[in-house]
């Protein structure tokens, strides 16, 4: 990747997009209207404990690592008559990986022939013959698996985020309009939105419980996550493969890959993107990688109301989640509490006791939630998507880091327009140039990513 110094004019330069990637700010909001646009009261759509029966479904998992098995789990939980066919990946020993922890859990096995490896396997994956993909390598490589997956018309499950640059983001929504005029479904990994104690918070606060919104603090505070030392065989890629949550061309940096799971429950909330972010960040303790340790983000809208976010990942700290969002007659917690002014409890979701499955407000584990509203999508043949919201919500991620890298404002038209890419345009098990190995300090005309 060619160097270049980490400023605005390189990290936000306007370029005119390529007629399949030509977005309109009003295009990239329109998936996120609020349901207090209309008169008629939110109501929560039904929730099917497990996908209606059919025809066998064959998926095929792209990206074995530990978030990758645990989807294809939960895929074969979702219903009757599912099977994973199919896996790729870079490495051999994650394949075998995935293939003996299957084994063990599920009594499945899949043929050698159907098992690849190398930076192709997603495609071979994809033309073995399966009907629906489960991509869930490190998020650089989202928006090109997701391309090749729909130019074959296959359904997509998305592992979150779905990008980790703008370039990226867009590509994935232009993906997902061709998605629609086929017929083909979208699901992503961000769950909450299917997770019933949010959903009906998120319904309450719609039909405007606690007034209108004026605001939102959203906090994950968290321990530091896994890291992998280099070992003197491995060339750069294979490095920072094996390493990929602290390196941002690959994870996007903890705010993109891991808050925001947050940030997209406070997106839908609010039902509308911001205007422009101003982010803090820094490191202290994380030993490789080029990522920070912490970050916090405003982000503002076109109303005045103004949103604080921040995360850090940090050992022996304070850890705690926040995810309150802020109106005139009170505040909600997105996980399933109302508040009045003066933070008295006036609702809370009645989570049944533990064992009883009877219950209409059982809460279905949502990692499987997600693979049966799109198995249920797949056979029924109401389509469904949800990558534009999600593309919004990764794209608030980037600003925010993009900001708290740079120290400076940044705005949404600068997202809808920015040509960053982060990463090679070729991989190959070598060296890396342009991705050094150092930490990015605001203000500063580092190098690129």
């Amino acid at each position: 990747m060619k160097n270049e110094d980490l400023n605005r004019r390189n990290f936000l330069s306007k370029t005119t997009l390529g007629a399949a990637g030509i977005i309109s700010a009003a295009s990239l909001i329109s998936s996120c209207t609020n349901s207090k646009s209309t008169k008629e009261e939110a109501k929560l759509p039904e929730l099917l404990d497990q996908a209606p029966d059919g025809k066998v479904i064959k998926a095929g998992l792209i990206g074995c690592g530990g978030r990758g098995t645990g989807a294809a789990v939960n895929f074969l939980d979702a219903g009757p008559n599912l099977q994973i066919t199919a896996v790729g990946d870079v490495f051999q020993d994650k394949v075998d990986s995935f293939r003996a922890k299957l084994k063990e859990e599920k009594s499945i096995e899949i043929a050698d022939e159907n098992c690849f490896v190398g930076f192709d396997s997603y495609q071979k994956v994809i033309d073995s013959g399966v009907d629906m993909v489960i991509l869930c390598t490190p998020p650089h490589f989202r928006p090109a698996h997701v391309e090749a997956a729909i130019n074959a018309r296959k359904h997509v499950f998305m592992e979150k985020p779905v990008a980790v640059d703008p370039v990226g983001a867009r590509s994935v929504l232009a993906s997902s309009k061709k998605a629609e005029s086929l017929g083909l479904c979208m699901v992503s990994g961000t769950i909450r939105r299917v997770q019933k104690d949010y959903m009906e918070t998120h319904r309450r606060v719609a039909n405007g419980e606690i007034g209108e919104i004026v605001g939102a603090n959203i906090i994950r505070n968290g321990g530091a996550l896994w890291y992998r030392n280099r070992k003197p065989e491995w060339t750069d890629m294979e490095y920072m493969l094996r390493n990929w949550v602290n390196f941002t061309w690959l994870s996007g940096d903890h705010i993109t890959e891991q808050f925001i799971h947050e940030i997209d429950a406070m997106s839908w909330h609010m039902g509308k993107v911001p205007k422009s972010a101003i982010g803090w960040g820094g490191r202290q303790r994380r030993v490789t990688g080029d990522q920070y340790d912490f970050f916090s983000i405003e982000y503002v809208y076109e109303n005045g109301v103004r949103a604080h976010c921040a995360a850090r990942q940090i050992n022996g700290c304070t850890n705690r989640k926040v995810q309150q969002i802020n109106g005139t007659k009170g505040f909600a917690d997105a996980s399933g509490k109302i508040f009045d002014l003066h933070g008295n409890v006036i609702w809370k979701y009645p989570h049944p006791e533990e064992g009883d499955s009877e219950s209409e407000w059982k809460v279905t584990n949502p990692f499987v939630q997600e693979h049966i509203n799109l198995v249920t999508a797949i056979r029924t043949g109401n389509t469904i998507s949800d990558a534009e919201a999600q593309v919004n919500s990764t794209l608030m991620t980037i600003m925010g880091r993009i900001s708290a890298y740079t120290g400076r404002d940044v705005t949404w038209e600068e997202m809808l327009n920015s040509d960053l890419y982060l990463g090679p345009k070729v991989y190959v098990m070598g060296m890396v140039p342009g991705i050094p190995e150092q930490i990015r300090l605001a203000g500063v005309a580092n190098k690129a990513i």
